[in-house]
């Protein structure tokens, strides 16, 4: 596999890789009315944390060659919104969780966003025999 050159969608899959990997816990500990749900299952927290920890290696790893790494990029774009849209939801159900207004709702709806802009467009295969020119 030959890295291809830095773009903007490298360097965000970076960025966002690390965030993930080693953000999460001092954001849950400095700004918890933005990043921690309460009442604190730190059974949920060690999954979530673990989960996005595990993504963001995986980013770290797709910013080598972003295009080979489509549909991580794609699902990590969904998913993000998918989980801001839920947690804003639940921050109107209940304003007790408003501060995540404030914190983690807008940073997953950022990191989707800015996924989906940069996403690398689909590739299209063709088979030998097209590339060659033969009509079959």
């Amino acid at each position: 596999m030959v890295a291809q050159p830095k773009t903007p969608l490298s360097y965000s899959l970076l960025i966002i890789g690390f965030i993930f990997i080693f953000a999460n816990v001092p954001l849950m500990e400095l700004w918890p009315s933005a990043w921690r749900w309460e009442p604190a299952h730190p059974e949920y927290e060690q999954m979530i944390l673990g989960i996005y920890a595990t993504l963001g290696v995986f980013l770290v790893i797709a910013s080598r060659n972003p295009s080979d790494n489509r549909s991580l990029i794609l699902f990590t774009a969904w998913s993000s919104l998918v989980h801001a849209g839920i947690m804003l939801v639940h921050t109107y159900r209940d304003t007790a969780h408003s501060g995540h207004l404030l914190g983690d709702v807008p940073a997953l709806a950022l990191v989707g966003l800015l996924l989906l802009v940069l996403s690398p467009e689909k590739q299209v295969h063709r088979s030998r025999s097209h590339r060659r020119g033969s009509s079959r």
